[in-house]
C-alpha cells in the first residue's frame, strides 16, 4: 500500500520483467521494462539462426530471379510468439547484423533494409496480436494480419524506393525489370503492375510458408525458449 493506493503486481512475461510502482504520493504509476540476461541470449540465438537461414535463399517461379525466398523469418516469428513484439524487433536487428557479418551486402544495404522493414511488419504484428491473448486462435489471427501487413508494406516499399534504388545504384533499366515480370505475367506492363503481379504474391507466399512452419513447430520449440 503506497499513499493509500495498493501496489499492483503482474505476472512477468518470459524474457522481460515488468515492474509497476508508485511515482509519488499522488498515485501516479510508471512502468519499467527490464531486459534480462537470459532474454538477450535467446534473442541473440534466434537472430543468428535467422541470419544463417537467410543464406539459403532461392528464387521462385512467380517473380524475377533477383527476388529470392528464404526462411530467415521463421526463428523471428517463433521468438515473437515466445517473447513478444518488442523482442521480435531486436531479433530482426540481430539477424540483419549477423547476416552482414556472414555475407556482406551485395545491394548497397538496400536488400537488407527492405528485409528488415518487411520482416518486422510480419513478426512484430503477429507477436503483438498474440500477446493480447495467448491462444491458437490469436496466433492464427496474428499471422494472417502480419502476412497482410508485410505484403502491403513490401509492395509499397518496392514501388516507392526499392526498385528505384536498384535502378539508380546498379544502372539497371526499369524497362528491363518490367520486362522480366512481363515474361512471367503478360499483364505486367509498368512498375505498378509489376509490384502487383510479382512482388505482392511473392511476399504472400513467403509469409505463408513461414506462418505454416511456425504453427507446426512452435509448440515443440517454445518449451526450450521458455525453460
Amino acid at each position: 500500500m503506497i499513499g493509500g493506493i495498493p501496489r499492483e503486481r503482474k505476472a512477468e512475461p518470459v524474457g522481460f520483467r515488468w515492474r509497476l510502482y508508485s511515482q509519488d504520493e499522488r498515485g501516479f504509476f510508471i512502468l519499467k521494462q527490464v531486459l534480462n540476461i537470459r532474454s538477450i541470449s535467446v534473442i541473440s540465438v534466434l537472430g543468428a539462426l535467422g541470419a544463417v537461414l537467410m543464406l539459403f535463399d532461392f528464387p521462385i517461379a512467380i517473380a524475377p530471379i533477383f527476388y529470392k525466398l528464404d526462411l530467415g523469418d521463421l526463428p523471428c516469428l517463433i521468438g515473437a510468439f515466445a517473447l513478444g513484439p518488442v523482442p521480435a524487433l531486436f531479433i530482426q536487428i540481430v539477424k540483419i547484423i549477423v547476416k552482414l557479418l556472414l555475407k556482406p551486402t551485395s545491394t548497397a544495404f538496400v536488400g537488407e533494409m527492405a528485409a528488415f522493414i518487411c520482416s518486422s511488419a510480419l513478426t512484430v504484428t503477429a507477436g503483438f496480436v498474440y500477446s493480447k491473448k495467448k491462444n491458437k486462435e490469436n496466433a492464427v489471427k496474428g499471422m494472417i494480419l502480419g502476412t497482410l501487413i508485410m505484403s502491403i508494406v513490401a509492395t509499397a516499399a518496392n514501388y516507392l524506393f526499392i526498385i528505384p534504388a536498384y535502378v539508380q545504384m546498379f544502372h539497371m533499366p526499369l524497362e528491363a525489370i518490367i520486362g522480366m515480370g512481363h515474361e512471367i505475367f503478360p499483364a505486367v506492363t509498368d512498375k505498378f503492375s509489376f509490384v502487383l503481379c510479382c512482388v505482392l504474391p511473392f511476399n504472400l507466399i513467403k509469409a505463408a510458408i513461414v506462418d505454416v512452419l511456425t504453427f507446426i513447430l512452435y509448440k515443440h520449440i517454445s518449451p526450450l525458449i521458455k525453460a
